[in-house]
């Protein structure tokens, strides 16, 4: 199995979609289809692959077809199953203002002062807008931003660090007033 490093979460297997063997995926790439271009997809099943045959978008979810999937019971053992790819199969970055997302898990978090409030933990995209998870090493707490250029104003992939300028002027851990 490929180090974990290196491997870039492509999409999650959601339910089963009818009995034919059509599973929902989750895509987390620019283009929801784009998924299926990219051939055999590791897992995070020990040993196993996912082929997507064939893939439509069908409001803000891709129905597929994986090979050797033919029936709603076998769909159904395949809820949940996170998609990657070998960071070497994507395409190279030539901007350098852009990014995978992945680029940014374990960049330090600071504050426009140069304060580090801890290290980027997560990335969700829950439908409205991704949310920066920064994790305080000394307590474990964790703390959500939205990654807006408001509140993420700088990003410094090859420095390791990006700034957060925290709305309403709050700092991470103050209570916010009612």
């Amino acid at each position: 199995m490929a180090d974990t490093h290196s491997r870039i979460l492509m999409g999650t297997i959601g339910a089963a979609h009818g009995i034919k063997g059509e599973v929902r995926i989750t895509s987390h790439t620019q283009d929801p289809e784009a998924i299926a271009e990219y051939g055999p997809l590791e897992t995070d099943r020990p040993g196993l692959i996912i082929t997507i045959e064939s893939a439509r978008l069908q409001k803000n979810v891709l129905i597929a077809r994986l090979k050797g999937v033919r029936d709603r019971n076998a769909a159904e053992l395949l809820n949940g199953v996170g998609l990657y790819v070998d960071r070497a199969r994507l395409p190279e970055i030539e901007d350098e203002d852009d990014f995978y997302h992945a680029d940014l898990i374990g960049l330090d978090a600071r504050l426009e002062s140069g304060v580090s409030i801890g290290a980027v933990s997560a990335i969700y995209d829950h439908g409205a807008g991704d949310i920066l998870e920064v994790r305080d090493p000394r307590s474990g707490d964790t703390y959500l931003y939205p990654f807006t250029k408001a509140v993420v104003p700088t990003i410094r992939i090859a420095e390791g660090y990006l700034v957060i300028s925290p709305p309403l002027d709050a700092d991470p851990g103050e209570e916010i007033p009612d």
